[in-house]
Formats: C-alpha cells, sequence, structure tokens
C-alpha cells in the first residue's frame, strides 16, 4: 500500500524515530502501525545489543521531590556522548521517566523499568525503543526515598536528602544539606555508618604514616586513631563543617534551624 507522508508523521509523533526510518518501517510493515512499531522496536534491540560493550558515561541526571516532601526520585538516564545529553528530547525523555516515577512511586531501578511508559511500552521498552531512534547504548538507574531534592546546573549531579520533619524549614534547611553532600560528597551520614573494612584501612594507613615520620609503635597507634577522628569528621555528613558557615557542622546547622531535626538518609549520583 502507499504510504504517505501523514503516515509518517504519525508514527514519527508516536516514537520518536527518524522520518527515514519510520518510512522504512512502515514500509516494511505494510501500512500496519502496530507492525511498524514493533520494527522500530527490534531495531532498538538490535543496536543495544551491538553497542552493549560501549560505556555510556554522559548523560542527564534530574531529582525531583513531591510537594509535601514525602517522596522523592533521582533518574539517571546515562547516554555516550554530550552531544545526545545536550539535546532538549533527550532531556524531555528524562523528564517523561521522572514523571512515571513520581506517580508510580517504584521502590528500585528494577521495578522502574517495568511500570508502564504509556499505552504502549514499559519504562524499559521505551529505552530501548529511543536505542534505536538515538543510536547509542543507553542505562538507567534510579533512586527513591523521602526527601529534598537538589539538580546541581548541568545535569550532571543530583541529591535527594531525607529528613525527619516536613516543615517549611526542614525543607529550606534540606536544600541547602543537599546542595552540601552534592559539594562535599560524604561517604556515610555518620561514623557509624562507615563500613569496617574503610575504617581499618584508615587505620593501618595512619600508623603506617606514624612510624614513618618516626614514631614509636604504640604513639602510632594513638595517632592514627587521632587521624581516623579527622577523617570521620571529614568524610561523614553531620560532622562535615557546613559549606555555608564552616564554624558549625551539618549537624549543628541541622539543630539550629529546627529542634530535633536531622537528616535520615542521603542518596548522591554523579555521572564522573
Amino acid at each position: 500500500m502507499a504510504i504517505t507522508a501523514s503516515d509518517v508523521n504519525k508514527l514519527r509523533q508516536q516514537t520518536g524515530a527518524g522520518m527515514m526510518d519510520c518510512k522504512n518501517a512502515l514500509v516494511e510493515a505494510d501500512g500496519d502501525f502496530e507492525a511498524a512499531i514493533d520494527i522500530l522496536r527490534k531495531k532498538g534491540q538490535k543496536i543495544a545489543a551491538k553497542r552493549g560493550e560501549n560505556e555510556a558515561k554522559e548523560g542527564l541526571i534530574i531529582a525531583e521531590a513531591s510537594e509535601d516532601g514525602s517522596f522523592g526520585v533521582i533518574v539517571s538516564l546515562n547516554c555516550e556522548t554530550d552531544f545526545v545529553a545536550k539535546n532538549d528530547g533527550y532531556r524531555a525523555l528524562v523528564q517523561s521517566i521522572v514523571d512515571v516515577a513520581m506517580k508510580q512511586r517504584p521502590d528500585s531501578a528494577d521495578a522502574l523499568k517495568a511500570l508502564a511508559y504509556d499505552d504502549r511500552l514499559t519504562v524499559d521498552e521505551k529505552i530501548t525503543e529511543q536505542i534505536g531512534v538515538i543510536g547509542e547504548k543507553l542505562d538507567l538507574s534510579s533512586y527513591a526515598s523521602k526527601v529534598v531534592a537538589y539538580n546541581h546546573p548541568g545535569n550532571q549531579l543530583a541529591t535527594l536528602v531525607g529528613l525527619n520533619s516536613e516543615s517549611e524549614v526542614a525543607k529550606d534547611a534540606g536544600k541547602q544539606v543537599a546542595m552540601q553532600v552534592a559539594a562535599m560528597n560524604p561517604i556515610a551520614l555518620d561514623k557509624d555508618g562507615v563500613d569496617a573494612r574503610t575504617i581499618e584501612r584508615e587505620i593501618e594507613v595512619g600508623k603506617a604514616l606514624a612510624i614513618q615520620e618516626g614514631k614509636a609503635e604504640d604513639m602510632a597507634e594513638k595517632i592514627a586513631m587521632g587521624r581516623l577522628s579527622k577523617f570521620f569528621k571529614e568524610n561523614t555528613l553531620m560532622s562535615q563543617e557546613f559549606i555555608i558557615d564552616n564554624k558549625i557542622t551539618v549537624e549543628q546547622f541541622l539543630s539550629s534551624s529546627e529542634k530535633g531535626l536531622t537528616v535520615t538518609e542521603f542518596k548522591r549520583f554523579s555521572l564522573s
């Protein structure tokens, strides 16, 4: 059957594929729209298989929280080149996945991928379809929590901070702490959250440095523990110096903002 420009445009609007790809798919499907969509999806799967070993280090990250602060997500969709990442259509794709996550509140990346993107495709199938459209490997990562969200300019870095209060004061304070997480990249909430292997390594390194400096073995142990305390202060969120006022810690900032206010968890995701 004859394939009209209107048919091609309709398929393009539905899938986001290029004009020639849409025309070829319709010709191959003899004008059957559903069959043409499947052809384009299969093309995406073929490209995905071919590019499976490629590195997807570019992309966009978008964090969003509900107005009441009860839920939030980070969605990171990686691609291979910054040319693709800077495209308005790519940003719209990431935002549309964020919208799905905010509406249906999945608890993991796999759960998000399995959700319906629209009446045709799941999120995972939509990504595969877009691999065919874009021609690059795409990878999805997402995190969900009760949070305040912060998107660093450029959408290469985003953070989420969970709080034990939903007041307006807490939300404002949470935004400052979310920026702290972005800037200072803490490894844990507090010293209790630092894994044993990291602690052992820091102690061993501290002892080795002290011995190299000529300290006795028993003295080296004490020096190492002192250095460990400094490590906790510099690398755990609640003990870090607050970036806006380095005379106080993040914990002190939160307490001064609202009595009993604290961070329950945080997430930080970066493309680099």
